[in-house]
């Protein structure tokens, strides 16, 4: 039987690097539904199929895509048939898409599938937009990272810069907005708080805060 920790919440919220650490620390299997709507993102984008208006043609590409996520020595490496995608898959045309992309719910009922196939009698850590209410809808631990847009924004741009990604301030707090916007008012798996989660507000917390806070819930129901 498997234990299933579900971590939901806006971009910006820390959730990829707090899902790293703790599946790190307790030995949980770290599955990523973001890296699998980036990876068809991006073999889209490289087939030129970058408009929802070419909706078909996405749901195809998201069927024939074989994505294969594993870590190695502690680090999550993402694979697209066979090429390791884990930088490519973070660039900006991905990431001005992907919100966009996984609206259409044929999409979704890929990842979902392959998500609950990676899942099945493991212990592990899934974050995303709807892995509380709608792919592990019975998880034995939800949690709801959340924090203010301007400082989610911040976080965004500083590490644009660390990566060297080009872009103002001001432009990704636009693309931070927009893609709240499309997360929340999605037809399929809307990004919203399940009534038994529980809310962490990291607006005015370090990541190492975050994590032992996190850390702290799960250890709690793991009993």
């Amino acid at each position: 039987m498997s234990f299933v920790v579900a971590i939901d919440g806006p971009a910006g919220t820390g959730k990829g690097t707090i899902t790293k650490l703790i599946a790190q620390e307790l030995g949980l299997v770290n599955i990523d539904t973001g890296a699998m709507y980036r990876c068809i993102t991006l073999k889209a984008i490289r087939k030129g199929v970058n408009s929802l208006e070419k909706s078909e043609e996405l749901i195809q590409i998201a069927k024939d895509s074989n994505i294969h996520i594993e870590n190695h020595e502690g680090n999550q490496q993402t694979f697209l048939d066979g090429e390791n995608v884990t930088t490519e898959i973070r660039c900006k045309e991905v990431s001005d898409f992907v919100s966009q992309l996984s609206s259409i719910p044929e999409i979704r009922e890929v990842v979902v599938k392959l998500a609950r196939n990676m899942a099945e009698g493991k212990d592990v850590i899934m974050e995303g937009r709807d892995i509380t209410t709608v792919i592990f809808p019975e998880a034995q631990v939800k949690i709801y990272l959340d924090a203010d847009v301007e400082e989610r924004a911040k976080r965004r741009f500083k590490e644009n810069q660390e990566k060297g990604i080009l872009g103002s301030y001001e432009q990704v707090l636009e693309n931070v907005k927009m893609r709240d916007y499309n997360d929340m008012h999605k037809k399929v798996g809307a990004l919203k708080i399940a009534e038994d989660a529980i809310i962490v507000d990291t607006t005015k917390m370090a990541i190492e805060e975050v994590k032992e806070k996190v850390k702290e819930i799960i250890l709690e129901r793991r009993k």
